[in-house]
């Protein structure tokens, strides 16, 4: 039991070490193409960059996108400073930062619930075990 436990806490801290890196999606002053492709994809600086921007600007002639990597303390700062400068109105900013692989790409539409991803056996089950207690009890006679 020590040798496993031992193990593991090697484990663990050989892997502390390892180098985080993200992808992002990188572009400058796109209007209309939210530069969300493959070819806009960059591999952002090894343990530096560890955030994806996005901004969004609604300029007279349309909305302009800038994605770019970033390191989670100027992301943050840099939204948290522009958050009154998006409106949604013309020269508009928005700013945003996340961490995870192409999360400044587009936004994923939430799928529709099915019959098949329905709570209702959730609720079913639930409605058991809730009212199973007040059944009455019986118990087979003896013979």
């Amino acid at each position: 039991m020590l040798l496993l436990i031992f193990a593991t806490l090697f484990g663990v801290l050989l892997n502390a070490g390892d180098a985080l890196q993200i992808q992002c999606y990188q572009c400058e002053e796109m209007k209309q193409n939210d530069c969300s492709t493959p070819e806009y994809i960059v591999n952002c600086t090894v343990n530096v960059q560890d955030m994806c921007q996005k901004e969004v600007l609604v300029k007279p002639d349309g909305i302009h996108y800038r994605k770019s990597c970033a390191s989670s303390g100027a992301c943050l700062i840099s939204s948290s400073g522009y958050q009154q400068f998006c409106t949604g109105r013309v020269n508009s900013v928005c700013i945003s930062c996340c961490n995870t692989p192409l999360c400044n790409g587009p936004r994923r539409k939430r799928p529709t619930p099915s019959a098949a991803t329905s709570n209702r056996p959730s609720l079913f089950l639930f409605l058991t075990f809730l009212l199973l207690p007040l059944l009455p009890v019986t118990f087979p006679l003896e013979l």
